[in-house]
């Protein structure tokens, strides 16, 4: 790649295009991230209902390798992928933004593609990573619809495209702030006659886009290029209110709206080229999955088609344009996380839509291993935009960035230098501890003797912050309940979790730590039963070594295993 008075231009061709593709029918397809803790599981689904769907649609990084480090579902789907094939849809992939993918990246999505037979790679025209620190929840940042918007994405499409030996897909992104003057099906049907790449319609996006500009469902299909649509995706969501606007929040864990159950029934005979729809039903459980795809097989009946040939598009070898900051990437992104006010890009109220979604996303993260912290130093709404609008944030989104909760804590201990807080101290000195307490595996017991579960650890500090831990509970339980009967999350009532923290007594305090799905779960427990089970950390036990009653506690409150 070589850079010239800010202009950025892309490597030659690394595929010698031949003069079609030939894209097979793959019919009714259900998405998943490849991994065992995720629901619904797709092959236990099919190995229970035989032909409720045909393929299955999976996220992934770039690199095949990395793919199979962490995908704990990816040795089964590379056993299974001849009798239920694949479509590649990757993250970390920009089709817009400041800067183009390195061809050693594209160079590993093809191998990967290829590995897998994926027919087509799709994935939403938007801005999704810097230097491969995705957003965080992977919520990109969605060109303004505009000749500036356009320009980029098609650099972005086509030098892709170059290096790519099957089609690029194109997907209409969600939308929630208004940009540029174009409606989103004109923006993706001018980028689809730029570069001839084939279309992925999203019906949720779609939706997102209506609603926001005050528009019915079906507004803009009229004239736009369905012909050239290969794949359709529909995907739970939620519609929500923000002052006199309305939005569609794209979720995929949420039910599918009944408007897109029948946007879908009236587009499939309308796109000639379908070759696969796929429900995006992430987070659903089973048994919710099955019948959304029983309901989606009646429009999809199974069953083999004709390949369908397409001509690769002329725009493929043209020289890629220069890519420019004209669309303003960084400035949506200050104006998306807080660094610069919402009136400096267009549409005030989805900026600010927008906003709530990246700050709530930005929270959920943080609430895995910072939850006190979080609470007492960005418990609003005003102070969690002081950290996404922070200095520690914005380096996330370097060549050097870490992951969002380091750059939490870097912000957290500058706000604390500044102005100090002995409970907000306190509470962040103990969550900086409770990773350091996994760092080494515990030993097993053998028969005969008691050890420490895999996922829990003992400590202890100087302060006693019982009552912190419990009031944090307690009074996030307290205002979400308040919140559904009021309509309002009153943030006043933190008030007192922060005089909890500043009151927090002398040591020593014994806890325990517990592995959750949503992060660590800390417990006090008596000095007796710390001291036992820091003990089993460093060596198993047998019964006749431990005070009595200390085992049978430890047993009936889940914390030790008998060899």
């Amino acid at each position: 790649m070589a850079v010239a008075a800010g202009r950025v231009y892309v490597e030659e061709m690394t595929h010698a295009a031949p003069p079609s593709w030939t894209l097979p029918w793959r019919g009714l397809g259900l998405s998943s991230n490849l991994s065992m803790a995720d629901v619904p599981q797709p092959y236990r689904l099919l190995d229970a209902s035989p032909g409720l769907f045909d393929y299955v649609e999976y996220s992934a990084p770039l690199s095949l390798e990395e793919s199979k480090a962490h995908a704990s579902l990816f040795p089964e789907m590379w056993r299974r992928r001849q009798d239920v094939p694949v479509l590649f849809h990757p993250v970390h992939l920009n089709l817009w933004g400041p800067g183009l993918e390195p061809a050693r990246a594209l160079v590993e999505l093809d191998a990967h593609a290829r590995a897998v037979e994926s027919p087509w790679v799709g994935n939403d025209v938007g801005w999704w990573h810097v230097e491969g620190q995705p957003f965080p929840g992977y919520l990109y940042f969605t060109p303004p619809f505009n000749e500036a918007g356009l320009e980029a994405s098609v650099a972005h499409a086509l030098h892709v495209q170059r290096h790519l030996s099957m089609p690029l897909a194109l997907e209409n992104p969600a939308v929630l702030a208004r940009r540029g003057q174009w409606h989103v099906l004109d923006f993706m049907a001018k980028l689809h006659a730029r570069t001839g790449a084939p279309l992925l319609l999203d019906l949720g996006h779609l939706f997102s886009h209506q609603l926001s500009a005050g528009l019915p469902l079906e507004t803009g299909l009229e004239g736009f290029p369905l012909d050239q649509v290969i794949e359709l995706h529909i995907a739970g969501g939620v519609v929500t209110h923000r002052g006199p606007r309305r939005f569609y929040v794209d979720d995929h864990t949420q039910p599918v709206r009944e408007e897109l159950f029948e946007l879908l029934a009236s587009l499939i005979p309308r796109c000639p080229s379908l070759r696969a729809v796929t429900f995006e039903g992430d987070g659903h459980p089973p048994e919710v999955a099955a019948a959304s795809l029983r309901r989606l097989r009646e429009l999809v009946p199974a069953g083999a088609r004709p390949p369908l040939t397409w001509r690769v598009p002329e725009a493929s070898a043209a020289p890629v344009p220069a890519l420019t900051e004209d669309s303003q990437p960084w400035a949506l992104f200050d104006a998306g996380y807080g660094a610069a006010p919402v009136t400096s890009v267009e549409d005030e109220a989805g900026t600010l839509a927008d906003q709530d979604f990246r700050l709530a996303v930005v929270a959920e993260v943080l609430d895995r291993d910072w939850p006190l912290t979080r609470l007492l130093l960005a418990g609003t709404r005003e102070a969690l935009a002081a950290f996404t609008g922070s200095k520690e944030f914005r380096k996330l989104f370097s060549p050097l960035g870490r992951s969002p909760g380091q750059a939490f804590a870097s912000w957290a201990m500058r706000r604390l230098r500044e102005s100090p807080d002995e409970g907000g101290s306190a509470a962040l000195t103990l969550e900086m501890l409770l990773p350091s307490l996994f760092l080494r595996r515990v030993p097993a017991p053998a028969p005969g003797q008691v050890g420490l579960l895999e996922d829990v650890r003992a400590g202890s500090l100087p302060v006693d912050l019982s009552e912190l831990v419990h009031a944090a509970r307690a009074v996030r339980r307290h205002l979400t309940a308040r919140a559904w009967a009021s309509g309002a999350l009153e943030l006043s009532g933190l008030e007192s979790l922060n005089q909890v923290a500043r009151r927090a007594g002398p040591g020593p305090w014994s806890f325990t730590a517990r592995r959750r799905a949503g992060g660590l779960e800390v417990t006090t427990v008596s000095p007796a039963m710390g001291e036992f089970l820091r003990m089993l950390a460093v060596q198993p036990l047998t019964e006749a070594e431990v005070a009595p009653g200390l085992v049978e506690e430890a047993r009936q409150r889940g914390l030790i295993r008998r060899g």
